[in-house]
C-alpha cells in the first residue's frame, strides 16, 4: 500500500481515516489559513487554503499521496472557521443557530510519484435549532470547540441541536467521504478502493429473511445489544417506568409471545412500560422495547397491545433501528455508544440523539414492513391480526382530535389508509376502492 500524509490535526479526520483502514502519518501544517473571500468564490477559498497545506505537505516528503482539507461555515456573506475563543465560539453559535448555514470542505490531492495534483469541494446547508445562552454555554463547558468550524462538532454533543441537514453528512464532519473517493478514482489511485474493501471485510454479510435481500451489517449481534444496552441506561436515567406492576406484566407476557414467533429469536426480548402520557412506543437496537403508558390506555384490547409490541419487533427483526442509527449519527457517535471507556457524559448525549432520532419514526417502507410482520406474529401468536386495523383506525381517530405532538406516535408514520391496506394484503383481506386513497384527516 502507498503512504498517505495527512496534512490535517482533526481528531475526526484522523478517526474517519483509520475507520477505512488507511495507512497514513499525519503531518500537521502551519499554513495560515485565507478567511476573507474577495475576489473569491466560498468554493475557490476552501479549496486554495486546502492546496496550500497539501503543496507544504508534499515539500516535506520524496513520494507518497498527500491529502489535505479546509472546512468553513458560512453564513450569509461571513466566514466562521475556527473560533479563537470561548467568546468566539459563543458569539458563532448564536449567530449560527439564528439562520441556516452552509459548510464548505475544500479538499487538495498531491500524488508526488506521479506529479499529480487535484482540487475540489463539497458543501452541505445546516439548519440548527434556535439555541439560548444556557444551552450555548453548557454545550461549550464539555467540548473541544477550538478545533471545529463554526465551534460545533456534528458527531458529538452538537449533533443535539442539528434540526436537519441538506447534503453530504461526513462533509459536516470535515471528511466528505464520497468526494475523496471519486478524486482518488479520477487520479487513478485505487488505494481508496482497497482501504473500504478492508473496511467492508470487518462487516458481515446476510440474507435478511423479511426485508428479502443481502444486506451488509456493520456490526454483529453482541455488538447491536450492548448499543441498546447504552441506550437503555440514559432513558432509564431520563425517564420513569411505571410503578404499576399488573401493567408491566400484562406488556411483558404479550410480548413474549410475539416474541416467541418473530424470525430473530437469537435476541432476549425485554418490555417496559415508560410513565409518560405521549402516544408512543420504541424499539432500540439489541431487543428493547418501551411503550408509554398514555400509548397503552388508548389500546381496547390485548390484540391491539400485541399489534403494538409486533410493530416493534417487527423494527428489530428487520435491523431498522441498527441502520438507521449508522446511517443517521454516523461512525463516531455509534463508536461511543459501544465505547466500555469513555466519559459518562459522552455516553449520555450519544445515547439521548439515539434515543431521539428512533423516536423520530423510520421511512415510510420501514413502517410498512412494520406493520405487516406485526399482522404476521399477531396470527403466528394466536391473537388477532386484524387489530391491527381496529389500532390504526383509533389512533388516526385520536390524532384528528388533537394535532400531533413533537413525540406522538403519527409525527413522521405514513398515511393510516396505507398502513391499513399493506395490513389486509398481509393477512389476506379484500382490498377496497378507498384503500387506494390517501386521505389525511380534517381536525374536528
Amino acid at each position: 500500500m502507498r503512504r498517505i500524509y495527512l496534512g490535517s490535526r482533526s481528531k475526526a479526520r484522523k478517526e474517519l481515516f483509520k475507520v477505512f483502514g488507511f495507512r497514513f502519518k499525519t503531518l500537521p501544517t502551519s499554513v495560515k489559513e485565507r478567511r476573507r473571500l474577495e475576489a473569491l468564490s466560498c468554493a475557490q477559498l476552501v479549496k486554495l487554503n486546502a492546496l496550500k497545506k497539501a503543496q507544504e505537505v508534499a515539500k516535506r516528503i520524496k513520494k507518497g499521496i498527500v491529502v489535505a482539507f479546509d472546512t468553513v461555515v458560512i453564513e450569509g456573506k461571513e466566514i466562521f472557521g475556527k473560533p479563537k475563543d470561548l467568546k468566539d465560539a459563543k458569539k458563532m453559535l448564536k449567530r449560527l443557530s439564528q439562520k441556516p448555514q452552509w459548510v464548505y470542505t475544500g479538499i487538495a490531492i498531491i500524488d508526488k510519484d506521479k506529479e499529480k495534483t487535484i482540487t475540489d469541494y463539497e458543501k452541505t446547508k445546516v439548519y440548527m435549532d434556535k439555541l439560548s445562552d444556557k444551552e450555548i454555554n453548557y454545550y461549550l463547558k464539555y467540548d473541544d470547540f477550538l478545533n471545529k468550524a463554526g465551534g460545533f462538532d456534528i458527531q458529538g454533543k452538537g449533533a443535539l441541536f442539528v434540526r436537519r441537514i441538506e447534503g453530504c453528512f461526513y462533509n459536516v464532519v470535515g471528511l466528505p467521504l464520497r468526494k475523496l473517493y471519486r478524486m482518488f478514482k479520477k487520479m487513478g489511485i485505487r488505494i481508496f478502493l482497497f482501504c473500504l474493501i478492508v473496511f467492508l471485510s470487518s462487516c458481515s454479510t446476510e440474507y435478511n429473511l423479511v426485508t428479502g435481500r443481502q444486506e451488509i451489517y456493520y456490526y454483529s449481534t453482541d455488538k447491536e445489544i450492548q448499543l441498546g444496552q447504552s441506550i437503555v441506561e440514559a432513558i432509564e436515567k431520563e425517564y420513569k417506568l411505571t410503578d404499576d406492576p399488573l401493567i408491566q406484566k400484562r406488556v411483558e407476557e404479550i410480548g413474549n409471545k410475539i416474541a416467541g414467533v418473530c424470525d430473530r429469536k437469537e435476541l432476549v426480548y425485554h418490555f417496559k412500560v415508560l410513565e409518560s402520557e405521549e402516544i408512543n412506543a420504541v424499539a432500540l437496537p439489541g431487543g428493547f422495547i418501551y411503550v408509554n403508558k398514555g400509548l397503552i390506555d388508548k389500546i381496547g384490547s390485548e390484540d391491539e397491545l400485541a399489534a403494538v409490541l409486533g410493530h416493534e419487533i417487527g423494527h428489530i427483526v428487520a435491523r431498522h433501528n441498527i441502520k438507521k442509527l449508522q446511517a443517521i449519527m454516523g461512525y463516531n457517535l455509534v463508536r461511543i455508544l459501544l465505547s466500555a471507556i469513555t466519559q459518562s457524559s459522552e455516553i449520555g448525549s450519544a445515547a439521548d440523539l439515539a434515543f431521539l432520532e428512533l423516536l423520530s419514526g423510520y421511512s415510510r417502507e420501514d413502517e410498512l414492513l412494520a406493520d405487516r410482520l406485526s399482522a404476521r406474529y399477531l396470527k403466528l401468536a394466536g391473537y388477532n391480526p386484524y387489530a391491527m386495523i381496529t389500532f390504526l383506525k383509533k389512533l388516526e381517530e385520536i390524532e384528528r382530535r388533537k394535532p400531533a405532538r413533537p413525540k406522538s406516535y403519527f409525527k413522521t408514520h405514513p398515511y393510516v389508509p396505507d398502513r391499513i391496506r399493506a395490513v389486509k394484503q398481509e393477512i389476506g383481506e379484500k382490498i377496497s376502492f378507498t384503500d387506494y386513497i390517501n386521505i389525511e384527516g380534517k381536525k374536528k
